[in-house]
């Protein structure tokens, strides 16, 4: 029986190039961790010819720096929004408290999800405040 020698075209392979054949990682370019938060919100702002809207929706993910949902109101890339979250509950100690963000649109796409057809990520500005809802009597 013969040994099958290495083809010339693998012969000529750099170590470099043997390893490249390994599976390739994708670095993370974020500088925040995101969370996958399935947190109940709603968008408020305007639109491009400058009719407001409001709208519910659900994050998909949110990080220190911006977050990413669905929506249907057809919003352009650095539309100004306010972003309205309802905390759980369980991590307010029994009081409905909501968070509001300001941010900007920074990438827009088609939703991947039934029912939306917008995907939006947006970037927080640096404001934010945390309203207490009081039971109406």
């Amino acid at each position: 029986m013969t040994k099958k020698s290495a083809t010339k075209k693998d012969a000529r392979k750099t170590p470099a190039q043997a390893r490249s054949l390994s599976p390739k990682i994708e670095a993370n370019r974020r500088k925040e961790w995101r969370f996958d938060l399935p947190l109940s919100s709603f968008v408020e702002g305007n639109l491009p010819k400058g009719k407001k809207f409001i709208e519910s929706t659900t994050l998909e993910n949110i990080s220190a720096g911006g977050a990413y949902f669905t929506l249907d109101s057809g919003l352009i890339l650095g539309t100004k929004i306010n972003l309205v979250i309802d905390l759980p509950i369980k991590l307010t100690g029994g009081r409905k408290l909501q968070l509001v963000l300001g941010g900007i649109t920074v990438r827009l796409e088609e939703a991947g999800k039934k029912g939306k057809t917008q995907g939006v990520a947006i970037r927080f500005d640096k404001h934010f405040e945390i309203i207490e809802i009081k039971e109406q009597q």
